[in-house]
């Protein structure tokens, strides 16, 4: 497929429709990537991901997701910051200086080399508010899972338009120091980080354990 093809619309059917085979095939397909060429990603295809992203389902419909993209010098920024609060945790754990600059090296690598970045955030702004606990949990655990389908939508599209995705969790362990590098708005909590770029090398391949391991019937 063409990476600069407008994926169609929801509402699209007849020629557009892919066909339950490819589609199949498309999701199976699809790994993590962590090495990128130089290539740029179109800003019309990033727009289009991130069209198909927003169009999984959400908890009430609330849409919770935010996505803040991120190129150029940003990248560097943001991986000198996280960095940074990822040596001072490692150092806190007494873990050998040697592990921790090879952790290091190898984040700043992977964050700044992708041509793009999105920094996948929630906000529970539009979600029900509730007094207890017990229900304001499942309430910001619904969102989290919208989040995540989202995310999701957005890297299986990239796949099937030719690009390469890996999600990491990293800014789990650091939202302040994201938010506050990005200057992101005091309601977007960060979840994830997705590399996207068009891939150099091939995909590094890991086993799946048979479908009855996780299945009781």
């Amino acid at each position: 497929m063409n990476s600069t093809a407008t994926p169609p619309s929801p509402h699209d059917d007849g020629d557009e429709a892919v066909s339950a085979a490819s589609f199949i095939a498309t999701m199976l397909g699809r790994h993590s990537i962590r090495r990128y060429t130089a290539q740029a990603v179109p800003d019309e295809v990033i727009e289009n991901l991130l069209r198909v992203a927003i169009h999984a389902p959400s908890a009430h419909n609330r849409q919770p997701w935010r996505f803040r993209l991120i190129r150029d010098d940003e990248k560097a920024a943001l991986a000198n910051a996280m960095g940074a609060r990822l040596r001072q945790d490692r150092v806190a754990d007494a873990d050998p200086i040697e592990a921790i600059e090879a952790d290091l090296a190898r984040s700043y690598a992977r964050i700044t080399s992708a041509p793009a970045i999105i920094i996948v955030c929630l906000s529970m702004q539009d979600m029900d508010q509730y007094r207890d606990t017990k229900r304001k949990k499942a309430e910001y655990l619904m969102a989290v899972q919208s989040v995540a389908m989202a995310g999701q939508n957005l890297m299986l599209a990239a796949h099937a338009l030719g690009l390469g995705t890996c999600w990491t969790c990293a800014p789990l362990f650091c939202p302040d120091t994201v938010a506050s590098t990005l200057a992101l708005p005091p309601d977007w909590l960060p979840q994830g980080m997705i590399t996207l770029g068009y891939r150099q090398g091939a995909a590094t391949i890991r086993a799946r354990h048979p479908p009855d391991t996780f299945i009781r019937r």
